[in-house]
C-alpha cells in the first residue's frame, strides 16, 4: 500500500498522515479520478447500451 500511495500521489502514508497540505492535495486528486471515473462508466454506459 505504501508503494501505490508513493506512485499516485508522490509521498508516501506517513507523509500523508502528518502534512495536512498534502492530505488535502491527495483528496482533491482522488476525488477528480473518481468524477472521471464516473464519467467514463456513463460514457460506456451510453455507447454500449442497445
Amino acid at each position: 500500500m505504501e508503494k501505490a500511495m508513493h506512485q499516485s500521489h508522490g509521498c508516501g502514508f506517513a507523509e500523508y498522515e502528518r502534512d495536512l497540505e498534502k492530505r488535502l492535495d491527495v483528496e482533491k486528486d482522488r476525488e477528480k479520478e473518481y468524477k472521471k471515473g464516473l464519467e467514463v462508466a456513463a460514457d460506456a454506459n451510453r455507447n454500449h447500451t442497445p
